[in-house]
């Protein structure tokens, strides 16, 4: 592999007007086919297979007329202090109001309030639900325009009104100022890191051109594959974070390279063959795994790992071609200041030794304390990860709906006033759904039915049924006594999925709970059961990779472990900032609740490849030293001498770029961000400086040991580009010069 990406960088930088020019072509066309595709649709979260997806499949076909995930607008009215909702003067402001949107666009159908009894006991409060035959995604302004004019109507009339349900759910647009603030953080970092503002626009540069084309290809793509903003929002977090570290990483080697003596071209060459061959497989690991979210079975998972698996296939692509033609184009200015002082022309190229006299950096000494002292780090640093990951024990998942929304918002506010007025469990009502196409007797055993929800404990009402059409299907609502994401209510709808099915025994009749309340539950424990196995198959894949790569059987397992720890750290901190409120003011949580049921896996699947990137540049330079022969000491700390800055820096960088996305109103992102930022942190400056030097201090010789069968079986995939050592003295001239005959990394004397 080293030898092959060797020949793409020198060609990259020879030919760096071509490809230059080729590249500009791609962004160009991918900017276009954004911007003549259609807008995408967002599309609710469904699971097919389950008892929930399968009442709702069963609803649009019994019921055509209407769309049973479609969008829902609850109107919420609440009289003036001291008065009742149902006096004269209230009650025709109510019926007014619902006047004006009843035959309106997109609607389906409104409900009377004063004839349904959705009116509180104490006459206070009464509430309508407006609903809509298309998606909330599918509303036309002109609909929500009437929705919200009708509400003022209302509230000129001296009502409280709140709207309720999904007709008004903003849709997330990327680009904030949370995240120019993470990307300016991010070019500090860089140019702090590289010394050079040119390299370190080099690297924000070619992250931007590969966000840009990802961000373009998603946008085009968004109808034909059904992709969504939050895929869009993904790709961009991830282009942007990998794009940038692979660029910085091929960046620092190409710099090494020429401090080490050889001419750009060789020096791009032998950067790609390197830390190129490095990006590839830490590029490989993170698409494997998010392309892996597929087998969860969730549509809008598997498309998320789709998309971000894109933008990091984009990011290599970026790295290895554009990266080494842009050196050509900057040519001494990509080096740091002193760099270019000591390589002018005419100038005599510093000495290695030279330039490594004086104090040692902070790598370096930090390397050698944990050699002395790996016990005592390797204890500090495993049980401070332990305790933060404790509150992962109690780990709830969950999707969020109004409750978790501001109390600035009217969403959470009709939430609030429905709970006042009717009871938490009118948020989130149950739908049954009984199918009596093969048995027959709809309305005998409907009634069944309605008597068995209603002897259910927990279950506060049961509405009377609605029978389709052809009156072989009958749909029922059942309201809880509890809220919509509480554990009672989960309980509650197994309770009632066991009680009927001994009316489905009786009767032959197919009998769903369904809902967004049921749909939930579903994808939650379905995302739980996947969990343990989902995490075995990243943590097998990982022990096999590094395994190939680094040639060893203990140090994939020390990496292994080490990714457990930062992912359970983690996901102690989702828990205690989401679920327990712990700093979350900081992060903007005014409601605490479940962990979102899609994030143990998308975090799992996205951290296990950034992790796998710190431990492949880490360790590469600590083997590719060991096999040239130094002792395993020497070999921890030359991985720290010429990594450890790189990989803090790529780490910092990459905090910034997830922590930037905190500040977005979609719970999705905002987990996600609060979620990927602490692992990152916790695998890159704990694991892999803490933790994998002091196990390897404590293994010594025997980290790099691998059985003779499995060095016979295993293919050499030459990460370190030892292979490039060995061939013979670089011509200066066209992209198949070989290169110079020393050790890669290794100072010639």
């Amino acid at each position: 592999m080293a030898t092959f990406l060797y020949r793409i960088g020198r060609w990259s930088f020879l030919r760096r007007r071509l490809v230059g020019g080729l590249w500009l072509g791609v962004l160009v066309l991918a900017v276009a086919a954004a911007a003549m595709a259609p807008a995408g649709e967002e599309e609710d979260l469904s699971m097919p297979g389950t008892e929930s997806q399968k009442a709702f499949d069963l609803l649009d076909e019994r019921f055509p007329r209407s769309n049973s995930q479609g969008a829902e607008a609850r109107l919420v009215f609440r009289a003036p202090d001291g008065q009742r909702v149902t006096a004269r003067e209230n009650k025709a402001a109510v019926k007014d109001t619902l006047g004006s949107l009843d035959g309106g666009d997109q609607v389906a159908s409104t409900t009377d309030p004063y004839e349904t009894g959705a009116v509180s006991e104490d006459g206070t409060i009464a509430y309508s639900t407006i609903t809509y035959a298309a998606d909330a995604v599918d509303l036309t302004e002109p609909t929500k325009s009437a929705l919200e004019d009708a509400v003022d109507q209302a509230r000129d009339a001296g009502l409280t009104v709140e709207i309720g349900g999904s007709a008004l759910d903003p849709e997330e647009e990327p680009g904030g100022t949370t995240e120019i603030i993470g990307v300016a953080v991010a070019a500090v970092v860089l140019v702090l890191a590289l010394g050079s503002l040119v390299a370190a626009g080099l690297s924000l540069l070619t992250a931007f051109v590969g966000v840009a084309i990802a961000f373009g290809l998603v946008s085009a793509l968004a109808v034909p594959l059904g992709l969504t903003s939050t895929v869009a929002v993904l790709a961009l977090m991830l282009g942007l974070a990998v794009g940038i570290d692979y660029a910085l990483f091929i960046t620092s080697r190409f710099r090494d390279e020429r401090a080490e003596g050889s001419e750009p071209e060789e020096a791009a060459g032998r950067a790609v063959g390197t830390a190129g061959s490095a990006v590839v497989f830490a590029g490989a690991t993170v698409v494997i795994a998010l392309v892996g979210l597929g087998v969860v079975g969730i549509p809008e998972l598997t498309r998320m790992g789709m998309g971000g698996a894109g933008a990091v296939a984009l990011a290599v692509l970026v790295a290895l071609t554009l990266v080494p033609a842009l050196f050509g184009f900057s040519g001494r200015r990509v080096l740091s200041r002193a760099a270019r002082k000591a390589t002018r022309p005419g100038s005599e190229r510093p000495r290695p030794a030279a330039t490594a006299a004086g104090r040692p950096g902070l790598g370096i000494r930090w390397a050698r304390f944990v050699l002395r002292r790996p016990v005592p780090v390797l204890m500090i640093a495993g049980l401070g990860l332990g305790t933060v990951a404790l509150p992962a024990l109690s780990l709830e998942l969950g999707l969020p709906g109004d409750e978790s929304k501001s109390v600035e918002t009217t969403q959470r506010r009709a939430y609030d006033l429905l709970s006042d007025g009717f009871g938490p469990g009118f948020n989130g009502p149950l739908t049954v759904v009984v199918d009596t196409s093969e048995s027959g007797d709809t309305r005998a055993t409907t009634d069944l039915v309605v008597k068995t929800v209603r002897g259910v404990d927990g279950v506060a009402s049961v509405g009377d049924p609605v029978l389709s059409r052809t009156e072989d299907t009958a749909v029922l609502t059942a309201v809880p006594r509890t809220a919509p994401n509480s554990g009672e209510t989960k309980d509650l709808v197994h309770a009632i999925r066991g009680a009927v099915s001994g009316v489905e025994a009786g009767t032959g009749a197919g009998i769903f709970v369904t809902g967004t309340t049921a749909m939930n539950i579903d994808i939650s424990e379905a995302m739980s059961d996947a969990l343990v196995p989902y995490l075995t198959v990243v943590i097998g894949l990982a022990v096999v990779l590094l395994t190939v790569v680094f040639r060893s059987v203990l140090v994939p397992v020390k990496a292994a472990l080490g990714f457990l720890l930062s992912v359970g750290a983690a996901f102690g901190v989702l828990v205690a900032v989401f679920q327990w409120g712990w700093a979350a003011d900081l992060v903007g949580i005014e409601q605490t609740g479940p962990v979102m049921s899609l994030m143990p896996i998308l975090v799992i699947g996205i951290v296990f490849g950034l992790a796998m990137d710190y431990e492949v540049f880490l360790l590469t330079r600590m083997r590719e030293a060991y096999v040239h022969g130094a002792s395993p000491g020497e070999a921890v700390v030359n991985g720290f001498r010429h990594s450890g800055r790189v990989v803090a820096a790529a780490a910092i960088i990459m905090i910034s770029v997830f922590t930037g996305f905190i500040g977005m109103s979609s719970p999705t992102i905002q987990t996600m961000g609060v979620g990927l930022a602490a692992a990152v942190a916790f695998d890159a400056f704990v694991v892999r400086m803490a933790i994998a030097p002091a196990v390897l201090a404590l293994l010594g010789h025997r980290a790099w040991w691998l059985p003779r069968i499995l060095n016979r079986v295993l293919p050499n995939v030459d990460i370190e580009g030892e292979k490039l050592s060995r061939r013979a003295p670089a011509s200066t001239t066209g992209p198949d010069a070989t290169v110079p005959q020393h050790p890669v990394g290794r100072h010639r004397r």
